[in-house]
């Protein structure tokens, strides 16, 4: 799939704010940062949401990044019918013109924080998507329009059920919304992950700081540009059209098919004597056997004690201090909405 100009131009240093003009059709554009550009329709008091979608916050998922850059080209090519105000970032830019995850840190474990002055060029740019989401959704806290943000990611390895979604803990007296988990199906989302724990997640700083209906959804397996033929996203991408449109789905309860976990337990890597006692390339969703020992960590030693347990995310080269994997477990409650 050939890229469009604007993501040429961002990979290479061409993009940066810039006065806004309007298209033919009436759409106004304005491309607010590096890899940020803004959409609104002719009528914006008329339109029935506001959408952010952010993609490449690590540099090595392209899948996404080529499907937004695509919804990107038919909005600017008049192509796309527009009744939302929408956002589209692409995140770590500099990771995503050398292909890797990330420069020097991860910049999914960077938001939610005070910056301070010995940050580096991932810190900076994570606190600036967090200005550029905040004020984008200031107009819809104000005007009492429906806020979405979409982070879409591909997964390091593979996984026994390839999309799927995660879902930002909610704020103190509030629940997760079945609705919205809901909605995903449409996207072809094919189980979504309810997060026990706050995380310094771009959709979490969303779902927090923004009041949105937030979620980092994994879409397949990272591969480089132009590699990802493999990677079936015509039902994420005209669930994102239908958004762009005004369309907003309002579906009654959680489809019988789409199953949803809950986070039972975080593995924290505390030291370098961490252990992951599973291969680290373990598929995401891989059933864990009751009573086995999953990792130790000197004296600390976690056993599967759940029933009916996964694993996601096994990655043993963390950081020290962040998550070696996740230990999920069903969650029922959905079922019967």
């Amino acid at each position: 799939m050939p890229l469009t100009r604007f993501l040429q131009d961002t990979l290479a240093g061409r993009t940066a704010t810039a006065l806004p003009y309007t298209l033919p059709n009436g759409v106004r554009v304005q491309v607010m940062d590096e890899g940020v550009i803004r959409f609104e329709p002719k009528d914006s008091e008329a339109r029935k949401l506001d959408l952010v979608v952010s993609s490449g916050i690590h540099g090595n998922e392209t899948a996404p990044v080529e499907l937004v850059d695509q919804l990107i080209g038919e909005l600017l090519r008049g192509e796309l019918r527009l009744r939302s105000r929408v956002l589209f970032l692409f995140g770590n830019v500099e990771a995503l013109r050398r292909g890797e995850r990330f420069v020097e840190t991860d910049m999914n474990r960077l938001f939610c924080r005070i910056p301070e002055v010995s940050d580096g060029t991932e810190q900076r740019r994570a606190t600036m998507l967090e200005i550029h989401v905040m004020r984008f959704f200031a107009r819809a806290m104000q005007d009492g329009k429906p806020r979405l943000h979409y982070d879409l990611h591909t997964a390091i390895h593979g996984s026994l059920l390839e999309k799927f979604a995660i879902y930002p803990l909610p704020p103190a007296g509030r629940d997760f919304d079945p609705q919205q988990i809901a909605r995903l199906a449409d996207g072809g989302v094919e189980a979504v992950l309810l997060q026990s724990t706050q995380a310094p997640t771009f959709s979490f700083y969303s779902s927090r700081h923004c009041d949105a209906a937030a979620f980092t959804i994994e879409l397949g397996r990272a591969m480089p540009f132009g590699q990802n033929q493999g990677i079936d996203l015509s039902r994420m991408g005209d669930y994102l059209r239908g958004l762009i449109a005004g369309e907003i789905p309002q579906p009654e309860r959680v489809p019988a098919g789409l199953p949803v976990y809950r986070v039972s337990r975080e593995v924290v890597k505390q030291s370098e004597a961490f252990r992951l006692l599973i291969d680290g390339k373990t598929d995401n969703f891989t059933p864990l056997p009751q009573g086995m020992l999953l990792a130790e960590d000197g004296e600390t030693r976690w056993i599967v004690d759940e029933a009916d347990a996964r694993i996601i995310f096994p990655n043993p080269e963390v950081a020290i201090g962040q998550r070696a994997g996740l230990i999920i477990v069903p969650d029922r409650r959905f079922q019967d909405t």
